[in-house]
């Protein structure tokens, strides 16, 4: 399978090459894939340095001049650290743009805390008018930057190292039944955890669906997934654990139900170590879900 980041950099130059209203600004990150292009277009694939804020706000100005931006760097570079540009930038001068990062949560966990975080998509949910997707693939990638291309407005895409085995038709930010079951189990995987989540539930009597987009949520979709059973909704995202609860919440507003958020807690975690240790110990692994998901649906002992 391809690598998701070199998958960016290979659609966001393609773009870059094919429309003329197109450009890329970054701070310094991903020049090994982008310098090529920004010698055919030195107008319009900008490197900034490491100026993050500065990258935003040239951003929302190639906008404001019609041009449309792709705008990238690392996670906790681009959404943390320049969050007050996005909001005025793009949000509050309503402009049109799409934030690309690399590196979510834990990556690049071996480099230290600057260069994690798993707020960034509960950041960006807070910001009016952007849609956010969490591709699962490389293939899934290139699907959600061609599509919002095309449809222009704001979105932000979220692309890390861990990818799934199987990638789906993410374009119309659907969810999709990837496993039926009978007794009421609904276990939603985002983005790439959907290998571990679909080991973690093999064996249970469980649906298990996946999407690729968080903002909107597909409440409707959520809906149809489930039985004539009191539902138990499991949620794992691979960021901020309880990141889109209140979307899977407000989609059953009017039916009762058990919710179950799995993903980072709050906690720091001071220790180097690779990414799938951090994973681990998160309980964000097949062992660790397996884990949480049967202990929520045991019946305590009265």
């Amino acid at each position: 399978m391809n690598d998701p980041r070199e998958q960016f950099a290979a659609t966001a130059v393609d773009l870059v090459d094919t429309h003329a209203d197109t450009a890329i600004v970054y701070a310094e990150i991903a020049g090994q894939y982008l310098g090529a292009a920004q010698r055919r277009h030195p107008d319009r694939v900008i490197n900034v340095g490491i100026r993050e804020q500065l990258m935003v706000n040239v951003g929302a100005g190639l906008s404001l001049a019609g041009v449309f931006p792709i705008v990238h760097t690392f996670a906790p570079f681009l959404v943390e650290r320049a969050y007050e540009q996005i909001k005025l930038g793009f949000a509050h001068q309503d402009t049109d743009g799409m934030l690309v990062s690399t590196g979510g949560s834990v990556d690049m966990a071996a480099v230290g805390r600057t260069h994690q975080t798993s707020a960034d998509v509960a950041l960006m949910g807070a910001v009016p008018g952007f849609t956010v997707h969490v591709p699962g693939t490389a293939a899934e990638v290139d699907q959600v930057m061609r599509r919002g291309h095309v449809t222009r407005g704001r979105s932000y895409v979220r692309v890390t190292a861990q990818q799934n085995s199987r990638s789906f038709d993410v374009g119309d930010g659907r969810l999709h039944r990837v496993r039926n079951g009978s007794n009421g189990l609904v276990v939603i995987a985002v983005g790439p955890v959907l290998d571990a989540v679909l080991a973690a539930t093999e064996g249970l009597d469980a649906t298990v669906c996946y999407t690729a987009t968080v903002r909107p949520f597909d409440g409707a979709g959520v809906r149809a997934a489930l039985g004539d059973a009191v539902p138990d909704v499991v949620l794992v995202e691979p960021y901020m654990a309880g990141t889109s609860a209140h979307q899977v919440g407000s989609a059953l507003a009017h039916r009762p139900h058990r919710l179950l958020s799995l993903g980072f807690g709050v906690d720091e975690l001071r220790n180097y170590g690779t990414a799938a240790q951090h994973l681990s110990a998160a309980g964000l692994d097949a062992a660790g879900l397996a884990d949480s998901i049967r202990s929520w649906r045991t019946p305590v002992a009265v």
